[in-house]
């Protein structure tokens, strides 16, 4: 049976898209993980880790799974303004108002997927403030970012319990407050992954070398996290503010999880770009689908949820019966196989066409002037 002219170019296209030179494939299998690890936080019952049970050592994508999701946003902001070439003048004006301009799209879209009762923590208010806070940054080399990263995540930790026991959140309003800036991914601490992401995207995350010192430093700086909050957790306990800040903990804020999991996202991201690099990038086809078109994955996933707890439940906040049901399986391995199709086929993830769309609408392509040669994409 022949095949559509139009429908093999198009495919051409979408492919060119997906595995094209300019793509870092790595970039999106680590956010394929991000995603999926967030879907598994949500829906499974998931107990504390224990070394000795392997059951338990799915606790791993708790906190961690939206630290790293941070981390590549930050990752993706600095590969669309330049890459390891930062923009200047006019055309860091302009990108700056993209980046503004999509904060806001997300911020709208993550408002109405709170607005579905779904028993999440919606992550996008919190992207769409962390994107304005990226803007003073732009200008920033590699190593000035990843110092920003450093004394946010040192300092931050230690000023986190006050900002959150303030009245504000308890008083009236405060709920809609939190939501609204995503509060429970606090910005003054989770600025450090957003930066730290940057950071690496002002890289040249194509080099093996870079990869490698990516993978092991990360790991060891995981190890410094975690560590410490191992060895001295047990002297801060009885204080209840040391071990606030000294705290592991998944979406604790202390510095154990700042350090911890921000190394663990570093660590990941190394991986993933080295296992792209490798035969092993065509296994893993499905999970870079789904890291190719996070926005659409992620508020799919919520929509999905909302409608199968509304209509089978009739209660979208009904987290256990959720659970108890197993929409994770089925809901993962859908997102898994739609994500592909449409990558394959189609290319760009809807959302992600239609936020890129609304901006360049509104603030108009990239001037020829400003254009950097080959940027990766992601």
């Amino acid at each position: 049976m022949a095949v559509a002219p139009g429908l093999t170019a198009r495919t051409g296209r979408a492919w060119d898209r997906f595995d094209g030179p300019r793509r870092l494939a790595g970039i999106d299998l680590a956010r394929g993980l991000a995603v999926i690890g967030m879907l598994a936080a949500h829906l499974l019952a998931i107990g504390p880790f224990s070394a000795d049970d392997p059951a338990s050592w799915i606790d791993v994508v708790n906190g961690r799974s939206s630290i790293l999701f941070a981390t590549l946003a930050g990752v993706s902001i600095a590969l669309v303004t330049g890459a390891t070439r930062r923009l200047t003048g006019s055309a860091r004006t302009r990108a700056s108002g993209r980046i503004a301009l999509r904060g806001a799209l997300l911020w709208a879209i993550g408002i109405l997927l709170v607005m579905t009762g779904v028993p999440v923590y919606v992550i996008l208010p919190a992207y769409a403030v962390l994107f304005a806070l990226s803007i003073p940054f732009l200008g920033l080399r590699a190593r000035g970012l990843f110092l920003a990263a450093g004394l946010v995540a040192v300092v931050m930790p230690w000023v986190y319990p006050f900002l959150d026991a303030a009245p504000i959140w308890s008083g009236l309003g405060g709920d809609e407050l939190a939501a609204f800036v995503g509060w429970a991914y606090p910005f003054p601490v989770w600025i450090a992954f957003l930066l730290a992401g940057m950071g690496l995207g002002r890289l040249d995350l194509r080099r093996v070398a870079v990869q490698v010192r990516v993978t092991a430093i990360g790991a060891a700086i995981a190890a410094i996290g975690y560590g410490g909050a191992a060895t001295f957790g047990s002297a801060l306990a009885d204080d209840p503010y040391l071990a606030a800040v000294g705290s592991a903990e998944a979406h604790s804020s202390g510095l154990g999880e700042v350090v911890g999991s921000g190394g663990f996202a570093f660590a990941v991201i190394g991986v993933c770009l080295l296992v792209c690099g490798t035969p092993l990038r065509w296994l893993v086809i499905p999970l870079r689908a789904v890291g190719s078109m996070p926005l659409t994955a992620y508020v799919l996933q919520i929509v999905v949820w909302a409608v199968f707890a509304a209509v089978m439940l009739g209660d979208t906040s009904d987290l256990v019966g959720v659970r108890d049901a197993g929409l994770f399986l089925p809901l993962t391995l859908g997102l898994v196989v739609g994500c592909t199709v449409w990558a394959l086929l189609v290319g760009r993830g809807p959302l992600e066409a239609l936020i890129d769309g609304i901006v360049r609408r509104v603030t108009g392509p990239p001037a020829a002037r400003d254009a950097v040669p080959s940027p990766p994409t992601s």
